[in-house]
């Protein structure tokens, strides 16, 4: 009992999960701040979003560093940065500091790539992120916050990053969908041989 109860604490209740769930729970402060706007709500929302983009990359790395990568973490870790990008997309498309059919393009670049990952899985496979689809993550990362500083500099500055990242989506989504076409085919065979 003990043990099972060890294993469950190990995937669920562990610092990393805790700081994601604190990641979580900082994107109402960046709406809330985007929603009342003004200069010091700006800034309050651009610095609540580098933490949580930190956030992000801290907990991966005491997961790695404490070797405590779990399937549940993984998830829960990909569904907070989905709620944390997209969520602040769609408030500066509202605060008019993004064209819509940016923040549509960029947004349903996730809900598609995440469909596809539930597929692949389903099917006993995955297909990694490639280098693009990171890079596509830190010039998000980058722009965003510039974006809801509003500084006059900073908005330029972070709408330049915001264009690179709608290219790089649309490119990585590319490799991504051949990457899962080649590894389906492969796993279909996989089946008719009877080898799963």
């Amino acid at each position: 009992m003990n043990e099972h109860k060890n294993e469950i604490d190990l995937g669920i209740d562990n610092l990393p999960n805790r700081i994601t769930v604190i990641r979580i729970v900082l994107i109402p402060v960046i709406v809330i701040c985007l929603m009342i706007r003004g200069p010091i709500f700006n800034w309050l929302a651009a610095i609540t979003f580098v933490i949580a983009a930190f956030s992000d990359f801290l907990d991966g790395y005491i997961a790695r560093k404490q070797k405590i990568v779990t399937v549940f973490g993984s998830q829960l870790d990909h569904i907070a940065d989905k709620f944390l990008v997209v969520s602040s997309l769609i408030m500066l498309q509202d605060a008019g500091r993004l064209a819509g059919y940016i923040v549509i393009i960029l947004v349903l670049r996730e809900m598609y790539i995440t469909s596809l990952r539930l597929f692949a899985a389903q099917e006993g496979f995955s297909v990694p992120v490639d280098k693009l689809g990171k890079w596509k993550t830190a010039t998000q990362m980058v722009g965003i916050p510039m974006m809801m500083a509003m500084s006059f500099y900073l908005i330029d500055i972070g709408f330049v990053f915001i264009l690179i990242s709608m290219v790089l989506s649309i490119y990585s989504a590319c490799q991504y969908s051949l990457g899962f076409i080649q590894k389906f085919k492969l796993q279909v065979q996989k089946k008719k041989a009877g080898e799963i």
